[in-house]
């Protein structure tokens, strides 16, 4: 396999999980990130990391040409909701044009394929449950709003330019390469399962459960969690299908929602002891329940989840946070 895929975000949690399923898979890949939020040490030494930024777009498409990249999958991005709300500049100059600038030097280099890593966060709060991939964008924060107008964008320059994509919308990533040596590592950590395993390994006082008053089987809210690699593995077989399509999305969940109380209780069971809870209110505009459809991507990529047991999850993340190394 001669085509060269240039990973974009490739140091970062998701991008670095993606970077290892692309090496056993047997494609020549090069990494290019600001390390702004990415890690050195989570790409594998003998794959190239390139130091720079999306928005560099001499600088990137040269780095395309000089690797022969046909392919990229983009995962590049700023991705705090909050912060989105506070910082809105930095989230569309990052991401939105960002990614404008990334096109750039796909067009400069003839690079004409891109997986763009988007979210569910572009459906907002749904109306239905499970979410389809034809339910309504309607976007409630400008982290969403930047993911939705990228996927425009794609869908355009498939029309005008011959652009190939496919756009992956995922829910909750979580859990670690059971391999070890990678996992979740943000600052500031906001999701939930490594929130969790902190608490239970003295990094974090507690856990803050928001609101236990919904309309579920036990009051918390329940999400769609979705290991790391399964989410690699759906980037491979997407980049496998880019030939034959001009854009496509997919959602990628279990297609199963776990409550946080659930995931509490689970993550009690594997380190073996109780976790310290903080009760608080509601958080605004938190549904009470999203889960995916994730029967497109599993009728026409061929995808399965392969560790979409919740203990599975948490196990490996635990065994990341045991064994993370020294910052």
């Amino acid at each position: 396999m001669t085509e060269t895929v240039l990973v974009t975000g490739g140091a970062g949690y998701i991008g670095s999980h993606t970077v290892r399923r692309l090496v056993r898979a047997g494609y020549p890949v090069i990494v290019l990130d600001n390390l702004a939020k990415g890690h050195r040490w989570a790409v594998p030494a003998d794959v190239p990391l390139v130091v720079g930024d999306i928005t560099d777009t001499a600088h990137v498409a040269k780095t395309m040409q000089q690797f022969q990249v046909s392919s990229v999958i983009h995962f590049a991005a700023l991705s705090l909701v909050g912060e989105s709300m506070t910082d809105p500049r930095a989230y569309y100059v990052n991401n939105t044009a960002g990614t404008l600038h990334l096109l750039d030097a796909m067009r400069i280099a003839g690079v004409e394929r891109i997986v763009f890593s988007s979210s569910a966060a572009v459906y907002g709060e749904p109306a239905s449950i499970p979410i389809e991939e034809d339910s309504p964008l309607a976007p409630t924060s400008v982290y969403g709003r930047t993911k939705a107008v990228i996927e425009g964008i794609l869908q355009d320059y498939g029309a005008a330019y011959g652009l190939h994509s496919v756009s992956l919308r995922y829910f909750n990533a979580a859990g670690a390469d059971p391999e070890g040596g990678i996992g979740e590592d943000h600052d500031p950590e906001t999701h939930l399962i490594p929130l969790v395993l902190q608490a239970a390994s003295g990094r974090k006082s507690s856990i803050s459960v928001f609101g236990t008053d919904y309309a579920t089987a036990d009051g918390t809210c329940i999400r769609d969690y979705i290991h790391v690699n399964d989410l690699a593995d759906a980037h491979v077989l997407a980049l496998g299908s880019l030939e034959h399509q001009i854009q496509t999305i997919y959602n990628l969940g279990n297609g199963t929602g776990f409550s946080v109380q659930q995931i509490i209780e689970t993550a009690e069971h594997v380190v073996g002891h109780a976790i310290p809870v903080t009760l608080a209110g509601r958080r605004p505009g938190d549904p009470a329940i999203l889960v995916a459809s994730n029967k497109r991507a599993c009728t026409e990529l061929g995808w399965k989840p392969q560790l979409a047991d919740l203990e599975t999850i948490i196990r490996t993340a635990w065994k990341w946070e045991q064994h993370r190394p020294l910052q």
